[in-house]
């Protein structure tokens, strides 16, 4: 929801207009008498839904060309039905400019002066994402639809009586078609209402996670970071809160649509940063021109990333250190950049913590095996699974044992992550324009290949024996992804406060943010 100038708006509004500018001078005779028995309760529908569509599309830029979104479509489509808009007004302005002309059928539109603009301006609505402008166009549509559908009524009643009855057959032949008309509509009608709904529950999340800026900080940028721009968004009721940054997992999985769900619980006492990492999200988008294979995605570049961020921020914000928040593979970036850096940190937190590739993957299998063997399941899949683990030492083998432990390590509080994104007030085509590069195994490697083979050699028992700041490691009760045993050894192995939510998976803090951040603030306070 960006307020701005909207020349599509602009646009949309001369289309519409001058047909009827150009109507007023040929107006169908007797219109003026059907006009004094329009519906009072559906007039003034129309002219409130009027007032606000033709306001709202202008003054949202939402309504703008964004060539690279996914949703270009709609706007496409809008303005389909708007071309189809005109050449309906040609043909009238080429007829005898009867009313059975104004309301004959075009392209299978009875009323088609009416709800062609309608269901272009709803078109535009879900283009810009915008319940206003959708409620409006909704409004707009019952008061204006519903009086030319009660004066075609009348004008098409009135032709029936001078014409003979229609034939039995051609009655059929109408039923048929009304028939598949509706068995195609009910699919797009079920598909609009489901959009809308999303768009609905998007808007709502915009305000609720609104700042005031006048104090706070609500911003979503590039920064130049070690010769790319990358995208980082800050979030914080007042800017001279203490800073945190958050990395996010994968590697190659940037959630920065969906981390409102846990930074609307911290935003009050922080300013919290995430960042999508280099090669991955809107920064590999932003500069896919310059490394479209991730050739400069390295671990050692990752952290250097990190420091030139860290410095940035502290600089910004004016802090001395700034809180480093890791979840899964961000866990790992995270906390050896606080081992190797602890002038930088204030404090460390891990989500779902990353120890051992190996450690965790046979807690994972252990506990499933037990949990196998004590309901008297077959685990011979399971077995072989583990043992081809152990032969080739791959994150493919890994992932086929997962599979078949998978079923005993369900997670009963455990959200939909790609729901928490759809209705994200944030999420951006950019998002998706990324996760259409790792839709499999093979291209998941070719992009994020370097850092999952160093993930593969990772074991913090051996590399980070002993921070120099403050650790907080917090895990879902049923993360197996990063297995919350291997958590928790390695952070009794440290001396690190640990805690564990009851019901959670890997995304503790989005199953459950309110725990999460109580923990959070506790720890940092």
């Amino acid at each position: 929801m960006n307020f701005g100038f909207s020349y599509i708006g602009l646009i949309f509004i001369v289309m519409l207009l001058i047909p009827n500018i150009i109507w007023t001078k040929h107006k169908p005779e007797g219109y003026d008498e059907y006009s004094k028995n329009e519906n009072k309760v559906l007039l003034i529908f129309e002219r409130i839904g009027e007032a606000l569509v033709m306001t709202l599309i202008l003054i949202f830029k939402d309504c703008n060309v964004r060539p690279h979104s996914l949703w270009i479509g709609w706007l496409i489509l809008t303005f389909v039905f708007m071309t189809m808009y005109e050449m309906y007004w040609i043909r009238y302005f080429k007829s005898e400019k009867r009313m059975e002309d104004m309301y004959s059928s075009f392209a299978g539109f009875p009323v088609a002066g009416a709800s062609l603009p309608v269901f272009a301006a709803l078109l535009l609505g879900i283009y810009a994402s915008n319940i206003f402008i959708i409620i409006s166009v909704i409004i707009l549509g019952i008061g204006h639809i519903g009086i030319h559908l009660a004066h075609r009524k009348e004008v098409m009643g009135r032709e029936e009586k001078t014409k003979e009855k229609t034939k039995e057959k051609t009655k059929k032949s109408r039923r048929v078609v009304r028939v598949i008309k509706t068995i195609l509509l009910v699919p797009v009608c079920l598909v609009v209402l489901l959009i809308i709904g999303i768009i609905a529950i998007r808007n709502y999340n915009f305000f609720a996670c609104y700042i005031d800026t006048s104090k706070g900080i609500d911003a979503s940028e590039y920064v130049e970071i070690n010769g790319q721009e990358q995208f980082i968004t800050i979030r914080g009721r007042d800017a001279s809160n203490p800073v945190i940054l958050y990395l996010h997992g994968g590697p190659g999985s940037p959630d920065s649509s969906m981390t409102y769900t846990f930074t609307n619980e911290l935003i009050d006492d922080y300013t919290v940063v995430c960042w999508d990492q280099r090669g991955c999200g809107r920064t590999y988008v932003r500069n896919k021109n310059i490394d479209k294979e991730n050739e400069t995605v390295t671990f050692d570049q990752a952290l250097a990333d990190v420091d030139t961020l860290t410095q940035y921020l502290k600089e910004r914000f004016n802090q001395d250190k700034i809180v480093i928040m890791g979840h899964s593979y961000g866990s790992v970036l995270g906390s050896t950049y606080a081992y190797e850096h602890p002038d930088n940190v204030e404090a460390f937190i891990g989500i779902g913590q990353f120890v051992s590739f190996a450690s965790s993957t046979e807690y994972e299998y252990k506990d499933a095996l037990e949990k196998a063997t004590a309901a008297g399941d077959d685990t011979t899949k399971l077995n072989e699974a583990y043992e081809n683990y152990l032969r080739e030492k791959t994150v493919e083998a890994a992932g086929e044992m997962s599979t078949y432990a998978a079923p005993y390590h369900k997670a009963a509080r455990e959200k939909n992550t790609t729901l928490a994104a759809l209705v994200s007030p944030t999420l951006s085509s950019e998002d998706a324009l990324w996760y259409k590069n790792v839709t499999s195994y093979d291209t998941f490697m070719k992009y994020c290949g370097n850092l999952m083979d160093y993930l593969m050699t990772v074991n913090l028992r051996e590399s980070q024996t002993q921070y120099e700041v403050p650790v907080l490691f917090v895990s879902g009760e049923c993360d197996w992804n990063c297995a919350a045993p291997d958590m928790v050894d390695y952070a009794q192995m440290v001396g690190a406060k640990y805690e564990l939510i009851d019901g959670c998976g890997h995304y503790v803090h989005n199953d459950d943010p309110k725990e999460f951040a109580r923990i959070v603030k506790e720890f940092l306070k």
